[in-house]
């Protein structure tokens, strides 16, 4: 369970669907960390833009299958009955992203949530914990949190966890403030 991409863009609904079904299958079978093992290795093959391009791009069915089969030749046999499947059904395109959507399905299942904290400037190991520690008990679930800097923040931190955004940066209480003005009704004057 990695917290890599936590911040990427939104999984469409088909690749979750297939990594749903793909997770079950594990499950069941006991296989979770084999078929985890074998989803990194995809993702990480997904990771090259060349790699991303050749799958959407107009090489043949065999082509792709030959590409992807250096790397599956080890793969536990659901995996490679799900690869199978998906070049039968001609969905290659499920493969870009479906490691990172059978990450948040196992991260799901396993009651962790993965989540990006921004500042405007580097936060130490100990200020880092203690958010994790209190977005945990108010979530309560396991929070994994990620770091990047945004100098736009001017101060405080913004932490996005699943879909919630919780900001308490400057910025963030200034674009509040600002809202709250423009929502505002004036009094109208008696004359």
């Amino acid at each position: 369970m990695t917290a890599s991409r936590a911040s990427s863009a939104n999984l469409d609904a088909v690749t979750t669907r297939w990594a749903g079904a793909l997770f079950n299958l594990a499950h069941k079978a006991g296989a979770l960390d084999d078929v985890s093992r074998d989803m990194e290795r995809i993702g990480a093959e997904m990771k090259s833009s060349a790699v991303r391009a050749f799958f959407l791009g107009k090489a043949s069915l065999d082509e792709k299958r030959a590409k992807l089969g250096g790397v599956s030749s080890d793969f536990h046999p659901l995996t490679k009955n799900f690869v199978n499947l998906i070049f039968d059904r001609r969905r290659e395109e499920v493969l870009l992203d479906v490691a990172e959507a059978f990450d948040r399905r196992r991260n799901a299942d396993a009651g962790v949530a993965i989540g990006i904290v921004e500042s405007a400037h580097p936060l130490g190991t100990a200020e880092l914990d203690q958010l994790t520690t209190a977005l945990g008990e108010r979530l309560k679930k396991t929070v994994k949190l990620s770091h990047r800097t945004n100098p736009d923040l001017v101060a405080g931190v913004r932490v996005i966890v699943g879909s919630q955004m919780i900001d308490y940066s400057v910025q963030g209480r200034m674009d509040g403030l600002r809202r709250k003005m423009m929502e505002a009704r004036l009094p109208v004057g008696q004359a």
